[in-house]
């Protein structure tokens, strides 16, 4: 997988992890994919729910060495 941004929002709460995918996002070409880093345990229902809500889609969603691991595709 082509990973073209990576954004680390550990120690990060809700809705900070968001906020940050959301702008990375914006800068990222339709089809590419940003990898999020986020320790905060509501990043997993938030991420969810951010896809579904913006039309991107959550490819994979992993828990690493007490941290949530999120691949998203800009759609």
């Amino acid at each position: 997988m082509n990973i073209v941004q990576e954004v680390d929002a550990r120690g990060m709460n809700c809705p900070l992890p968001i906020l940050k995918v959301k702008k990375a996002i914006a800068t990222v070409g339709e089809g590419e994919l940003i990898r999020l880093i986020a320790t905060d345990p509501g990043s997993v229902k938030d991420m969810q729910a951010f896809c579904s809500q913006t039309g991107n889609e959550l490819v994979e969603s992993n828990e690493e060495g007490g941290a949530y691991v999120f691949l998203v595709r800009k759609h």
